[in-house]
């Protein structure tokens, strides 16, 4: 049975930067992080801001949207922390659109 309920989030740490991860449980996840047992990138980075979270469905959709994130520049993922999307796929491809427009 395939579990539907991924999560792609978003971590500010202390230099300012944003690190983006899936999971499916954010809250247990985030502790990881804080607690240094999550992902190399954050060892040593810490305070560790929760920054965004959103529900991303499957897998292989988290995964997608995951590497989608990641393409991202600061400044727009910085827009998206702002906007605080309910549907991130549906914000990424209109922000797909809108950069296929410029």
């Amino acid at each position: 049975m395939k579990q539907n309920n991924w999560y792609l989030y978003l971590i500010r740490q202390k230099n300012n930067a944003l690190y983006c991860g899936i999971t499916t449980d954010v809250q247990r996840r985030f502790t990881q992080h804080k607690e240094g047992k999550g992902a190399k990138a954050l060892k040593g980075k810490a305070p560790l801001t929760l920054v965004f979270q959103c529900a991303v469905g499957n897998r292989s959709s988290a995964s997608q949207v995951e590497y989608k994130i990641k393409q991202l520049n600061k400044k727009t993922k910085e827009r998206l922390v702002i906007s605080q999307p309910d549907n991130i796929i549906d914000y990424l491809a209109n922000y797909t659109l809108s950069k296929c427009e410029e």
